[in-house]
């Protein structure tokens, strides 16, 4: 094979998988490969004026995909920019391929300007890190990093590109990256014995992540959580696992309180732990939080995380679908006719507990500015639209009226750091192009990485925003009310690096410097045009909703 310059291999490599999309912001030690970038066919960059917002594009178009995402950072300085975000990107298990350059392999013994240990930093946020100095491997590293950040448990990982070692002739052959199968099925010995663990609970829960939307296995847990009639909670979960309106559906468990997710499962005597760790808290339990004598069946293609904090009866590292089709065949066999009747029993006890709440949800609050914004989004579009949630505690009244039913219309923030709500968006639009995105977040979590905006006008990504407004950093003003009410401690005022009223953000005139177009909502009347505006708006639009 002729041999070609690496950075521009590089990219026939990056076309050969695929990846054809590049989110960046550039620098100067890449200067030769974003040269080469500009130059190639059917290969498009798109501009981030951040590498956190790099970063926060990239995992929200691999969220919308299914696929994975290509993010180049600038050196060290651009890798550091960008970790915050990566982390979000390991915790939920997005497949980013991460490069960075660096100024070159001969420089190295002159710790000069800018110079960093890429690998080292990258590692604490990547499934995989590593640095090319060899002209010959350049590609086949690549192609490994494919590999692993595509292989569950999914997940971002790092190349490192030195300047020199791309400007070398290389004559490396570019294939497609083998991602290996991993639809594994339990055997049959192992699924009677979860069947066997399960069959006889009375008070059975199924804990859920979002392992179970990677392998599409939602009507596979339906099917389970129907036979045995077992209450649904999701746990690490910001993807669609189980259609919001299913009455076996119980909400999230949390991911501040190992208290409250206790609360949840501790009088269950059969779990169902399956494509999740238990539990993602902040603040988590210690103890064994399943009671005494329950027994615990854990599915997941990630072994590391059965049994890793608490003891389970039963371990089977299998694909989720495989493995629950296999388990609801077992049961359909299996269970008594007690047994189904009270599973009956159970789901329609939840059904009718749905059908009242439903009745009691036209309260006071139907009135707010954000509840009339979001009743009539809802109207207006019929549902048909796909949410990027980074509202947080106003993440309630979004799902309430925008509730998350199908696999790919709904995307959670995850990871605990703020800023994903708005480039999650414009990475979701680009990838869908033909739906209607909206991202919300809230007044703080948007000013993390409001230039999103920008790169939406750029490259004409028609996303939608919306900001929840309520001038504080109102999860803060919740933890430590509940922080305060586990010592004892008297309430007061909030700490006044919690409040974010005053100089006041004027978020539409934002969203107007940033070549978008942006509309205020201070009174309940105004939210019915402020949706018809945000609608008909040719291009990036953003609406500040007053809470």
């Amino acid at each position: 094979m002729e041999a070609t310059p690496g950075r521009e291999r590089l990219i026939e490599q990056f076309k050969a998988d695929g990846l054809n999309v590049m989110f960046g912001n550039p620098g100067t030690v890449e200067q030769g490969f974003l040269d080469a970038v500009d130059a190639a066919e059917d290969f498009h960059y798109v501009l981030a004026l951040q590498e956190t917002v790099a970063a926060g594009i990239a995992d929200g178009y691999a969220r919308a995909t299914g696929g994975a995402a290509l993010l180049q950072l600038h050196s060290g300085v651009g890798l550091g920019n960008g970790i915050g975000m990566m982390y979000q990107s390991l915790r939920g298990h997005t497949p980013l391929v991460v490069v960075a350059g660096d100024a070159g392999v001969r420089y190295d013994a002159m710790d000069a300007q800018m110079a960093s240990d890429l690998v080292a930093m990258a590692k604490p946020v990547t499934k995989y890190a590593t640095r090319v100095t060899d002209r010959h491997s350049v590609l086949r590293t690549v192609r490994r990093a494919v590999k692993i950040a595509l292989t569950p448990p999914r997940g971002p990982v790092f190349v490192a590109l030195p300047m020199d070692v791309l400007d070398e002739l290389n004559s490396e052959p570019v294939l497609p990256t083998a991602v290996p199968l991993t639809d594994v099925a339990p055997s049959p010995a192992s699924v009677g014995r979860a069947a066997e663990l399960l069959a006889s609970a009375e008070r059975p829960v199924i804990l859920v992540g979002d392992g179970v939307s990677l392998s599409g296995a939602q009507r596979e847990l339906v099917a389970v959580a129907e036979l045995l009639g077992a209450d649904v909670y999701e746990v690490d979960s910001s993807e669609v696992n189980i259609a919001a309106s299913h009455p076996l559906r119980r909400g999230q468990t949390g991911h501040m309180f190992g208290p409250h997710s206790k609360e949840l499962v501790a009088g269950a005597d059969g779990v169902l732990i399956v494509g999740t760790y238990v539990f993602p808290e902040v603040f988590p339990e210690l103890e064994n939080p399943f009671g005494p004598g329950a027994k615990v069946v854990h599915i997941d293609l990630n072994a590391y995380e059965i049994a890793k904090n608490h003891p389970v009866d039963l371990g089977l590292a299998a694909d989720p679908k495989q493995a629950l089709h296999a388990l609801a065949g077992v049961l359909e066999r299996r269970l008594s006719p007690q047994r189904r009747a009270a599973a009956a029993s159970r789901l329609d006890a939840r059904t009718r507990e749905r059908a009242l709440a439903a009745r009691g949800t036209d309260t006071g609050e139907d009135a707010t500015p954000m509840a009339v914004f979001l009743r009539t989004l809802a109207e207006r579009t019929g549902g048909d639209l796909i949410v990027f949630d980074e509202a947080l505690t106003t993440s309630p009244l979004v799902t309430r009226y925008l509730p998350p039913e199908r696999p790919g219309d709904y995307h959670l923030t995850r990871g605990g750091s703020l800023g994903v709500g708005f480039p999650g968006a414009v990475g979701a639009k680009l990838a869908r192009p033909d739906r209607l995105v909206v991202g919300f977040a809230g007044d703080g979590g948007s000013m993390y990485t409001y230039q999103a905006l920008w790169t939406a006008v750029r490259h004409g990504i028609d996303a939608k925003f919306v900001v929840c407004n309520n001038r504080k950093y109102r999860l803060l003003d919740d933890n430590i009310a509940q922080y305060w009410r586990e010592r004892g401690i008297p309430e007061h005022g909030f700490p006044g690096s919690f409040d974010l009223s005053h100089p006041e953000i004027d978020f539409a005139g934002l969203a107007r410097a940033l070549g978008a177009g942006g509309t205020r909502v201070e009174k309940p009347d105004e939210a019915i045009a402020a949706v018809g505006r945000m609608l008909e708006h040719p291009g990036p639009f953003l609406v500040d909703v007053q809470i």
